[in-house]
């Protein structure tokens, strides 16, 4: 499978400064109102995954669960990542657009 359209944006977002990642600073990001979207790897815990789903729904942050781990560490040049926060509202916008392309499996 090649690169997706949204791992591209991940990417070009991250290289802009536009993103934050790991748990503690998506988390950070939600509570501050920066963050545009979460991003939760569907391989990522079933804890992690529920508190990220009930921080963004409280903060009204749109959540996507994808992919996993190592694709999403991947598309930011990293190791593994779980969760990572987009910061600006155009990136977030065209990454949330090129997953429900690829498939409806937003949350």
């Amino acid at each position: 499978m090649g690169q997706s359209k949204a791992l591209s944006l991940i990417g070009l977002a991250t290289k802009a400064g536009k993103t934050a990642s790991g748990e503690f600073c998506t988390e950070k990001e939600v509570k501050s109102g920066k963050a545009s979207l979460v991003i939760i790897a569907d391989d990522a815990s079933d804890n992690t995954k529920k508190k990220f789903k009930n921080m963004c729904d409280f903060y009204h942050v749109p959540i996507c669960f994808y992919r996993d781990k190592d694709t999403l560490g991947h598309a930011m040049g990293k190791q593994f990542r779980a969760s990572l926060a987009i910061l600006d509202q155009g990136f977030a916008k065209g990454i949330k657009e090129s997953m429900d392309a690829e498939d409806n499996t937003v949350a």
